[in-house]
């Protein structure tokens, strides 16, 4: 039977992060954090000032989707450097037809918010981002690098709640990460010499922030439209961040298995949960790819763009969904950082 959107799967989020007692509240809930505050940690989770500045990474992330256009972009703060990056793939030149991606000095660039209910921003050299809240509700993206341009709101105001996760970093202390459904978004973008209108689409974003390994790995999947939509996870943070949100109820999955080949990322991919609640197939139209190396760290990820197909549902013994050619990404990362 497919729960109401009146009943809550999922804890209330708590509103500090750690609590009052230094601890961190490990699991999966519902709603936003407050306050993610990790200079509060205390024993065991707790670290030196200097190792908290070089293992601290967050970042927050925003993908835009139509018929026509996904863009994605970033605003990263990994402790002793700061980044951004941004893209828009064309869906019927099957292609990247705008991009833009700098590296900043601690500090300096980007300005990543301590929890998701602030903003955050890039700037360098007259070029621009920035996500920044205009009330309880929505959201003002903005991004002026070149002639690549996006001006957009996002309204959460009759979303589903927010997926926050809390736990526990082998190699590190701890993280947590807020994902959200997807939201309706209005304005447009400018991208190899077209104006792309953004009525009709649907966003996304997470927010991240912890304390993690030198050494990071993940697979990541991510989907919405306004009825349907989920993030799966396997590395690092293991089934911590599995969601799946369906008319309004947000459900926990287990564990995330990706069957891919890594040698050929644009081949189709199958992904499914342990759980039997979501068994979806993948095609790629297209990806975005960077191997970067420098002295001190490295990343290298493949970001493929695609839809997905198969099937979800909300309870074991519940008759499955068909998804159909869901437009959404996957993501196969490793970063020493």
């Amino acid at each position: 039977m497919m729960p109401s959107t009146s009943q809550q799967l999922l804890p209330t989020a708590p509103r500090q992060i750690p609590g009052p007692d230094g601890l961190p509240r490990f699991g999966r809930f519902a709603g936003a954090a407050e306050s993610i505050d990790w200079t509060r940690l205390d024993a065991p989770y707790a670290r030196s000032a200097f190792w908290r500045r070089t293992h601290h990474k967050r970042w927050h992330y925003v993908a835009l989707a139509t018929d026509a256009l996904f863009c994605g972009m970033a605003v990263i703060d990994i402790g002793w450097a700061t980044a951004a990056f941004a893209y828009a793939f064309d869906r019927r030149l099957g292609k990247e037809v705008a991009a833009y991606a700098q590296n900043g000095l601690p500090g300096l660039g980007a300005q990543v918010a301590q929890h998701p209910g602030q903003g955050s921003s890039f700037r360098w050299l007259g070029n621009r981002i920035a996500c920044t809240p205009l009330d309880g509700k929505r959201h003002q993206v903005l991004l002026h690098c070149g002639d690549f341009r996006i001006d957009a709101e996002l309204d959460a105001g009759g979303s589903a709640p927010l997926l926050l996760a809390v736990g526990p970093i082998c190699g590190g202390s701890v993280h947590a990460t807020q994902k959200s459904p997807g939201m309706p978004v209005t304005g447009k973008v400018q991208a190899g010499g077209r104006v792309y209108d953004l009525r009709g689409g649907v966003a996304s974003y997470d927010y991240s922030n912890g304390l993690l390994a030198r050494r990071t790995a993940w697979r990541w999947a991510s989907a919405h439209s306004l009825e349907l939509g989920f993030n799966l996870q396997d590395g690092y943070f293991e089934d911590r961040e599995n969601a799946l949100w369906l008319d309004g109820c947000l459900i926990p999955l287990a564990h995330a298995r990706f069957d891919y080949d890594p040698a050929h990322p644009l081949a189709p991919w199958h992904i499914y949960t342990d759980d039997g609640l979501l068994d979806l197939h993948f095609r790629p139209e297209g990806a975005r790819r960077a191997n970067k190396r420098l002295l001190i760290a490295a990343s290298r990820y493949i970001q493929p763009i695609g839809t997905f197909s198969g099937w979800v549902k909300p309870a074991p013994d519940a008759p499955p969904r068909a998804v159909e050619r869901l437009f959404g990404m996957t993501e196969d990362h490793w970063a020493r950082w």
